[in-house]
C-alpha cells in the first residue's frame, strides 16, 4: 500500500466539523426513534481508538453517545459469565454506546497473556457470533470496526508516549509486553477475524496509519450505517428576563473566596 501524505490540520478541521454536525442530526434521530447502537473500536495499542473515540463524541451529548472503557476484571467479575459484565453496559432506547475495548478482550489480549486458556478462548470464537446474532436480532446496531496500523507507525507511537510527560501514562506494562509480541496478536486478530466475521455483524478495517484520516473515515462510516434522516428543529427564542425579586446578584459574591487570576 503505497504511503499516502498524512492530512493537514486545517483540512481536517473542516472535515471534521462537517461529519460533526451530522453527529448531531443522529443523535437526534437515534433520541426520538428510540434505536440502540453499540459501537465496537478494537485495535492494537496505539492504533488511535482513544483520539478517534474523542473525535467522535466531543460535541454530542454523554447521554446520548455513552463511552465505556472496562478497566481489568475483579475477583467477582471473574467468576461471571465471560460476557455479563459488558451487557450491563448496553444500551437503552436512544443510546449509542461505545465501547473502548469489549467483549473481544478474549480474542485479543486475553488468549495472547495467557489470561484465559485455550479452551476459554475457542469456546469464546465459536459462541460469539450466535451470541452477537441474538444481540442484533433484538433490535441492537452493531457495529465492529478494528483499527489496523502498522509495525513502523506503533514503533513511532510508541517512542512519543516514552518522552512525551502528557502521554506517558498511555504506555502501561502490558503496552510493552503487547509490543513484543507483534506477530502473537497478528496472529489472534486473525483468528477472530476467521471466527466472528459475520454476515449478521461483520467487522471493518480502518487504516490508522494517518490518525486524522482513520478519525474521519470511522465517523462517516457510522454516519453511513445507521439510517437516519435530519429532523426540523425549533428556533429556541429566550424570553424575557424578569425583574421581579431584583437584587444584587455580584454584590453578594464579595465575601466569597475567589480563585486567583493567574492567566
Amino acid at each position: 500500500m503505497a504511503k499516502e501524505e498524512r492530512m493537514k490540520g486545517k483540512l481536517y478541521e473542516k472535515e471534521l466539523r462537517k461529519l460533526q454536525v451530522e453527529l448531531c442530526h443522529l443523535q437526534k434521530w437515534v433520541t426520538s426513534k428510540g434505536l440502540r447502537v453499540i459501537v465496537l473500536f478494537e485495535g492494537r495499542d496505539a492504533a488511535g481508538k482513544g483520539g478517534t473515540i474523542k473525535a467522535l463524541t466531543e460535541k454530542v451529548s454523554p447521554r446520548v453517545f455513552r463511552t465505556v472503557a472496562l478497566p481489568a476484571p475483579s475477583d467477582r467479575e471473574k467468576s461471571q459469565m465471560f460476557l455479563q459484565r459488558y451487557m450491563q453496559h448496553f444500551p437503552a432506547a436512544g443510546e449509542i454506546v461505545i465501547f473502548d475495548r469489549s467483549w473481544y478482550n478474549r480474542a485479543g489480549v486475553e488468549y495472547v497473556m495467557g489470561f484465559c486458556t485455550p479452551g476459554e478462548h475457542e469456546r469464546f470464537l465459536e459462541l460469539c457470533p450466535q451470541v452477537e446474532k441474538y444481540i442484533v436480532d433484538g433490535g441492537i446496531i452493531l457495529i465492529k470496526l478494528w483499527l489496523e496500523a502498522g509495525m513502523e507507525e506503533q514503533d513511532k507511537r510508541f517512542a512519543a508516549r516514552i518522552d512525551d510527560p502528557l502521554r506517558q501514562w498511555k504506555l502501561s506494562s502490558m503496552d510493552v509486553e503487547s509490543y513484543r509480541r507483534w506477530y502473537d496478536y497478528s496472529r489472534a486478530r486473525d483468528l477472530m477475524f476467521k471466527a466472528t466475521d459475520s454476515k449478521h455483524a461483520p467487522w471493518y478495517v480502518v487504516r490508522s496509519e494517518d490518525k486524522k484520516r482513520a478519525r474521519l473515515n470511522c465517523i462517516s462510516h457510522l454516519l453511513k450505517t445507521i439510517p437516519y434522516k435530519r429532523l426540523s428543529h425549533e428556533k429556541v427564542k429566550l424570553p424575557k428576563r424578569s425583574d421581579k425579586g431584583r437584587y444584587n446578584d455580584q454584590a453578594t459574591l464579595r465575601r466569597m473566596k475567589f480563585v486567583a487570576e493567574r492567566y
